[in-house]
């Protein structure tokens, strides 16, 4: 039975989420529905504005190539960041997590770089890849490797700037995986591994049936933080690559020029169109976060 509240009391309850109801309505909620207002409009967003319907809508989805060009980048970037990155999160964290007297330490020096400003560790990262007199070549050729060395942000065909992008992309963010990667084997019981050991269970077995399901629902929280991060990621870029000649432009920095460009109702749109697919995107990886919980039996139906 629930204790009976009188007025007052819901009012003082009340109360106390009121100032961080009003920052959640007036920062997310009404810029949101704002947004999507300005989406069926053509102009400024200011001073001329012509409704178009959902024209600006139609013009994202099937007539900009550049769009979808801009996703393409994105996704790859995505798509280096779930594997390369999170696989070495992983491996670390299970590492660090044997050890007892520095894991502290190494907790701090894989934290440093997601602290660091985005800004900061594209123009640092920038000026050691440039071609000429970059930091990287110049180490390579000291070391007589100087056939490897290349233009490493350049702006032609077949150049790997892209490539380059996600590494430093993926070499900037797998800190924050790490510590929550480490948080959560830190949840699962020694005894598992013990009795598993006594069964005559090998490290891949434990792994797999042990540490895999059981870390489940940290790894989907990763992977869901780590698509929205990388498709939404701008400033590292942009310092990086000025985009590249639109070699590493992503949907982001897309956006920002049609605002720049007066072009607001389309840049809305793009956002929109931005921010569903990456809902579709979370919600499918819960799905099959839950499916494989279900698969080795620590979820209750």
């Amino acid at each position: 039975m629930q204790p009976y509240l009188s007025n007052e009391d819901r009012f003082k309850n009340f109360a106390f989420i009121l100032p961080a109801l009003l920052i959640f309505s007036v920062f997310y909620i009404y810029p949101f529905f704002y947004s999507l207002a300005l989406s069926m409009y053509h102009g400024d967003g200011i001073s001329k504005l012509t409704f178009v319907g959902f024209a600006n809508f139609r013009e994202v989805l099937f007539l900009d190539k550049e769009w979808w060009r801009a996703m393409y980048n994105a996704g790859f970037i995505t798509f280096w960041a779930l594997t390369f990155q999170n696989i070495l999160a992983l491996c670390l964290a299970m590492a660090v997590d044997r050890v007892t007297r520095t894991a502290k330490i190494y907790r701090v020096i894989f934290f440093l770089l997601p602290v660091i400003s985005e800004i900061i560790i594209g123009l640092l990262m920038r000026e050691m890849l440039k071609s000429d007199p970059g930091v990287f070549n110049q180490i390579l050729n000291r070391l007589g490797l100087s056939g490897f060395a290349a233009d490493w942000l350049g702006e032609g065909p077949g150049t790997k700037v892209l490539l380059t992008t996600a590494l430093v992309h993926c070499w900037k963010g797998f800190g924050w995986a790490f510590v929550i990667i480490l948080a959560g084997l830190q949840t699962i019981p020694e005894q598992l591994y013990e009795a598993s050991r006594i069964d005559g269970a090998n490290a891949w077995h434990r792994f797999t049936k042990i540490t895999v399901p059981l870390l489940m629902p940290v790894l989907a929280l990763v992977f869901i933080l780590t698509i929205l991060g990388t498709m939404q990621a701008f400033a590292m870029i942009l310092a990086l690559t000025r985009g590249a000649g639109g070699l590493t432009e992503v949907p982001v920095m897309r956006i920002y020029d049609h605002l720049r460009g007066s072009q607001v109702g389309l840049a809305c749109a793009e956002g929109v169109v931005l921010g569903m697919l990456l809902v579709l995107v979370s919600l499918a990886t819960l799905y099959i976060s839950k499916q494989i919980r279900q698969r080795f039996g620590v979820l209750s139906n």
